[in-house]
């Protein structure tokens, strides 16, 4: 079976670390950290690559994973594959 995965590396202009602050309230948002939110979304998986960038990629999500980083995160960088 081949499993088309989207790719999307994005570069935040805060740390990642501070980004995390967006889950203050774990129990709401059901984790503490931006890479356990994305993980969280069916098919997703985020993976840092330095302390302002991230690789994501998504099965079939990456439409709402995309829509809320660019809603929510200050982007500063993204490239699509």
């Amino acid at each position: 079976m081949n499993t088309a995965y989207q790719t999307l590396i994005v570069k935040f202009s805060e740390p990642i670390t501070a980004l995390d602050g967006i889950f203050d309230d774990a129990e709401v948002w059901g984790t503490d950290t931006l890479k356990g939110w994305i993980d969280n979304y069916e098919s997703s998986r985020f993976t840092a690559i330095g302390t302002h960038t991230a690789v994501i990629t998504s099965e079939y999500n990456m439409a709402g994973v995309k829509l809320w980083l660019e809603k929510f995160t200050p982007i500063t960088e993204k490239i699509e594959f």
